[in-house]
């Protein structure tokens, strides 16, 4: 299935604030709310937290958004020959799955990615 949007930034901490910007415009056109659009900012930074370490260096970190009305869902993927493996009781984790409706992790195919899908609160 191809993305609605699909952005790709350099394996850099530096660069999370435009994903974040741009998920944050997205959500907006979706009409979420303005606590939802926080809480969807905040959970692609976690995401980016859990998947940068990951990352081959100098390799590219890849965002897709899949949208639907009252619902995103986001992938964030990395190349990445040796993943982190993930704490499901860390804080990271923890936060993101309390700010989105569903998230998951994959390894597979020299690829680490977090998926998580977010329902507007609106007519909830």
């Amino acid at each position: 299935m191809r993305p609605d949007v699909e952005l790709r930034l350099p394996v850099d901490s530096a660069y999370v604030s435009v994903l974040r910007a741009t998920t944050v415009s997205l959500a907006a056109r979706l009409d979420f709310t303005l606590d939802d659009i926080e809480d969807l900012r905040m959970a692609v930074g976690e995401a980016c937290a859990l998947v940068l370490p990951s990352a081959d260096e100098g390799s590219d970190l890849i965002c897709a958004f899949f949208m639907e009305p009252g619902e995103v869902t986001i992938t964030i993927r990395v190349p990445s020959r040796s993943p982190q493996p993930l704490d499901d009781d860390g804080f990271g984790w923890q936060v993101l799955t309390a700010l989105t409706t569903h998230a998951e992790t994959a390894s597979e195919g020299g690829t680490f990615s977090v998926t998580m899908t977010m329902h507007s609160t609106v007519n909830a």
